[in-house]
């Protein structure tokens, strides 16, 4: 009797060892060695694409890691980075999204982070790093891009924000003129982070871990509310919308982004110093 109870217990054991190990989760086929980011989805950081990628399909190089959002279209070269691959613009196109996950939808307050090398100014029309196509009957058919604005002088840039609610009603974050930014355009990376904070409807521009002096009021204008039913696409290093407005261009031929970062929050200056510290 004893040992019966023994094998009855041995089997008991040997089912449970096979059920737990059936239970773990299996691993899914690779397909591309990308960054993964500690946030999860649903967190403050909705979309994350460090262009670190090597392989040979230009798609799995940008991947947003966050929820694996694979571009539609990516005809951009890889380069150095500041922190291992980054993208190079060529002047004619850019890297297309389906979306930035829930990003718009979420985006109360809001933070922009990218790091950026350009060698100068942009000649004869303004270059856009990114902007959300929309349906929504904007004029420049879009719910949000920003852009570097041409000129002459290239220790003195011009940088625009433009965000269009779902009421379609817009405003311009810019620093220009006598708040133009000055070193960030000398063929050197730079950090850039765009915060806009609901409560005071104030967007902060942090260079390289500082925030500027400069801040950009949305009157009080509150939550930015933008309309995610209306998107049709998100574009880094460029605008799809171009040829319809008749001006603009996309990122110019080697000049580079990387580390492009999109929160449903507005970061502290603190977690946008460790941004730039640790070269994210």
């Amino acid at each position: 009797m004893k040992h019966i109870n023994k094998y009855s217990q041995l089997f008991t054991f040997l089912a449970l060892v096979i059920l737990v190990a059936s239970c773990q989760k299996i691993d899914r086929p690779s397909f591309g060695n990308y960054p993964k980011d500690s946030n999860p989805p649903g967190g403050p950081l909705k979309f994350y694409a460090a262009f670190d990628g090597t392989s040979a399909n230009s798609l799995l190089n940008a991947v947003d890691s966050i929820r694996a959002n694979f571009p539609t279209n990516n005809p951009l070269q890889s380069g150095t980075g500041i922190s291992g691959k980054c993208i190079i613009g060529d002047g004619t196109d850019f890297i297309k999204y389906a979306g930035a996950n829930d990003f718009i939808s979420s985006a109360s307050s809001f933070t922009i982070s990218l790091w950026e090398k350009r060698n100068g100014i942009p000649k004869g029309n303004s270059a856009f790093f990114f902007c959300f196509a929309s349906s929504n009957g904007y004029w420049a058919g879009a719910s949000m891009f920003g852009l570097f604005d041409w000129g002459s002088n290239n220790d003195s840039a011009v940088i625009k924000i433009d965000a269009v609610d779902a009421k379609v009603s817009d405003n311009w974050f810019q620093w220009a003129g006598s708040t133009a930014l000055h070193g960030i355009m000398d063929n050197q990376w730079h950090h850039l982070a765009f915060v806009y904070d609901a409560s005071s409807s104030t967007m902060t521009l942090y260079v390289d871990g500082t925030a500027n002096p400069n801040t950009q009021k949305w009157g009080s204008h509150g939550a930015a509310n933008m309309d995610n039913s209306k998107i049709t696409e998100f574009d880094v290093a460029g605008n799809s919308n171009i040829p319809n407005m008749g001006w603009g261009q996309n990122w110019e031929t080697g000049n580079m982004l990387d580390q492009f970062r999109l929160y449903g929050t507005a970061l502290t200056a603190d977690q946008v110093k460790t941004l730039f510290t640790n070269k994210q």
